[in-house]
């Protein structure tokens, strides 16, 4: 299985990304294609630097049109005055940043995924753009309180976003990669002044991307994740992660435009095909014990802290006990550098006066999720794959749920479509 990790521990943006694939040995010439695919008038520079000592590249998107942010956003307002949403984008980019003046009109996000739409590129690539900007598009309109219709790109600020967008997919796509992993997000501190004033770091378009994400401030004053690099993590599904074991055959750096002295600036990328484990090498441990006198919201309340603590999985059963009482056995699985987390959590929350504990061997499928559109809205799928081969496919239960709640549709319609989706997406795939 061929993976694709992501350091991000100076954060990311879009031209970082485009950097990365670069130095990773993607052709520039294939960013230049799929901007005359799209039509729009811009252009890409691409060139060696340094960054803290660590050679990287630096990829520039040229607009028509000088002086723009990397994202401007107009929102109409339906009942007065169109007002500018902007987003300081700290040291990912070559100038400073200060209060721009633009002219009230822009591409919507309808003309943008028109205008993917008719470019001729490849189909994943094209589907890839549009849930990024997609992505990006909702997150303005939550923050906001707008309809989706009512978001517009300033047009500078959207070529730009375009231009890093789709050829962000067009390279991620190119390099033939099955899962996509990351390392936590460093996002930065401080504030960044935006269009309706002065917010902490990341800015809120920023923050509603990086949900699901796990992220930290390292303790630098700067923003260091853009709305678009954000977006394009939630495009591609990544997964946070430690660097699993794989056999690696490139490695890439992005470069952003500051070069401060506290840390690198750049993105890592690193691509290399999974190494399967050996049998003995996925060990886990297993804490049980057993309880005569809870109540179940208690043993309800102890499964869901235990997960939440970092369990890989907690069970409870049935079981008659001594004096002929039925009881309760409640068993947790965890990594054995959890074992002492999880064994004090349930010496603390339940009644029970010892656990056991032990450690056992275990093989399990190497897993990735997916994400398939259904017509009633996106379902995450969880993916188990035997040497290389899919082997089990299975539906996110809550978000098959919550689809069936708004809609009003059957729970096993929606589970059923999904699955549907899915094998649909593999089969396509695998062709």
């Amino acid at each position: 299985m061929r993976i694709a990790y992501l350091d991000c521990f100076s954060g990311i943006s879009g031209d970082m990304m485009l950097g990365a694939l670069v130095h990773a040995g993607v052709n520039p010439e294939l960013f230049r294609r799929t901007i005359d695919a799209l039509g729009v008038d811009a252009r890409i520079e691409v060139r060696a630097v340094n960054r803290s000592g660590i050679s990287s590249t630096k990829v520039d998107v040229i607009a028509a049109e000088s002086g723009a942010d990397d994202q401007h956003v107009v929102l109409e307002q339906a009942h007065s005055h169109e007002q500018e949403h902007h987003h300081d984008h700290g040291h990912h980019h070559d100038h400073e940043h200060g209060e721009h003046s633009h002219p009230p009109h822009g591409r919507s996000l309808q003309e943008i995924e028109a205008l993917i739409c008719a470019a001729r590129i490849e189909s994943s690539v094209r589907d890839l753009a549009l849930r990024a900007f997609r992505l990006l598009g909702e997150a303005e309109a939550k923050i906001h309180n707008i309809p989706l219709e009512k978001i517009h790109f300033h047009e500078v600020g959207a070529v730009d976003a375009i231009v890093d967008i789709t050829c962000a997919a067009a390279g991620c796509v190119s390099l033939g990669v099955d899962r996509w992993l990351c390392s936590p997000v460093n996002v930065g501190g401080g504030t960044v002044k935006c269009g309706h004033g002065v917010f902490p770091v990341p800015a809120p378009a920023t923050a509603e991307l990086l949900k699901g994400a796990r992220v930290y401030n390292s303790g630098i004053d700067a923003e260091l994740v853009t709305p678009t690099g954000a977006a394009i993590l939630r495009a591609l599904n990544v997964e946070y992660t430690v660097l699993p074991e794989l056999t690696v055959e490139h490695i890439g750096y992005g470069a952003g435009s500051r070069d401060p002295k506290e840390t690198a600036n750049v993105v890592r990328i690193t691509i290399g095909e999974a190494v399967a484990p050996s049998e003995d090498a996925d060990l886990v441990t297993v804490i049980e014990t057993a309880v005569d006198d809870l109540t179940p919201q208690i043993i309800s309340y102890v499964i869901e802290q235990a997960m939440a603590a970092g369990a890989l999985d907690v069970m409870s059963a049935p079981v008659q006990m001594k004096k002929n009482r039925p009881g309760h056995l409640i068993t947790a699985l965890c990594r054995p550098e959890d074992a002492e987390r999880i064994s004090s959590l349930l010496l603390r929350e339940t009644t029970t006066l010892g656990v056991r504990m032990r450690q056992e061997r275990r093989r399990v499928l190497q897993r990735s999720f997916e994400t398939v559109t259904t017509q009633w809205g996106d379902v995450r799928v969880k993916l188990g794959y035997l040497n290389g081969e899919l082997a089990n496919c299975a539906p996110e239960f809550e978000d098959c749920r919550r689809i069936a709640q708004e809609h009003g549709v059957p729970l096993k319609t929606v589970m059923q479509e999904a699955l549907r989706r899915c094998g649909a997406a593999q089969g396509h795939s695998a062709r």
